[in-house]
């Protein structure tokens, strides 16, 4: 019997643990913070996905959850303020923190999240905003293409493509790549394959509350399931479709399982004891650090996935610490 069948078998030897209960609100979290779980709760983000073939369904559901992020975190704002051009033959933005410090040499290239089906068009500006404001640092948000006209790999040549225009003009080490949810998991990638291209790597690497394992392995997509407000199913459907036929255990689609032993930036990861892909933060940190690589882990009291929303003393504390971690780069 091989190891891997032991393993097998003693796993499956081992009964499910059933468990039952209600989870109060967290008392330990800000007011503000439990009054955000509050709405998530009586308003749940999440919605039957489409057939994997039902490509007016996908776009229905890109439209419906756009059109739910311009009105509950960009209402106000104007994404035509922010004029559009091409690095590296993709589209990107060019915007700035609202504390702009015009002498730092450096810049970040922001990939945005939205389960790897949405966020992007009109939203790519306002979301690459929020990512200035993490990092404090002149940023390029870039549009990538995204299912399901554009399945994988066309989302990652385009981060990819963009990076290499950035490179053009930027030295590698005034560059931090940075990324939310999915964006994470293109954020990552493209430093693992613009790294096995021979491609020099950037500065740092920003990835919160990442969404780098597509094959949803780790514990807390057990344990968090039903208990994230945010996030209230699996991905699969949309992992799927981005994979277009391709293995997910892919480490150019699940960064997690990619061989960081060959060179990887300063790594900066978030998430919260109630996000379903807390696990992914805690073994994509566990797998740099047993290789000695810099990494820190920031886990957030009772938050689910994608913070509170950007408006709660929690949130200004992941602001505040990503600051930190890039000053320090």
């Amino acid at each position: 019997m091989t190891e891997t069948e032991t393993e097998t078998e003693q796993t499956e030897s081992y009964p499910p643990l059933k468990v039952v209960r209600e989870i109060p609100m967290p008392s330990s979290i800000s007011p503000v913070a439990q009054a955000v779980l509050g709405y998530l709760a009586a308003n749940p983000m999440s919605s039957t996905p489409p057939a994997l073939d039902d490509i007016a369904g996908w776009e229905a559901m890109r439209q419906k959850s756009d059109a739910m992020m311009m009105e509950m975190v960009f209402a106000g704002q104007d994404p035509a303020a922010f004029p559009s051009r091409l690095l590296g033959g993709v589209t990107v933005y060019d915007v700035e923190p609202e504390d702009f410090d015009a002498a730092s040499p450096l810049i970040c290239l922001y990939i945005h999240g939205g389960g790897l089906t949405c966020g992007g068009g009109p939203l790519t500006p306002l979301m690459g905003r929020l990512g200035a404001n993490d990092t404090g640092l002149r940023t390029i948000s870039v549009d990538y293409r995204m299912p399901p006209h554009h399945p994988y790999p066309a989302p990652l040549d385009d981060c990819l493509g963009a990076y290499r225009g950035l490179l053009e003009t930027t030295a590698p080490e005034n560059i931090v790549v940075a990324g939310g949810s999915a964006g994470s998991n293109l954020a990552a990638a493209l430093v693992l394959r613009g790294r096995d291209e021979g491609l020099p790597l950037p500065r740092g690497l920003v990835l919160l509350t990442p969404e780098i394992d597509l094959t949803e392995s780790g514990d807390s997509f057990e344990t968090n399931m039903g208990i994230d407000a945010m996030l209230t199913q699996r991905l699969t459907s949309a992992n799927l479709l981005y994979a277009n036929g391709h293995d997910l255990a892919d480490p150019y689609l699940s960064p997690l399982f990619g061989d960081f032993s060959k060179g990887w930036p300063p790594t900066f990861l978030q998430a919260g004891t109630r996000d379903l892909f807390l696990s992914n933060a805690v073994r994509f940190h566990r797998a740099l650090r047993t290789l000695g690589l810099p990494a820190e882990l920031h886990v957030f009291e009772g938050m689910p996935h994608g913070g509170f929303g950007g408006i709660t003393p929690e949130d200004e504390e992941i602001r505040l610490e990503v600051r930190r971690f890039v000053a320090g780069l």
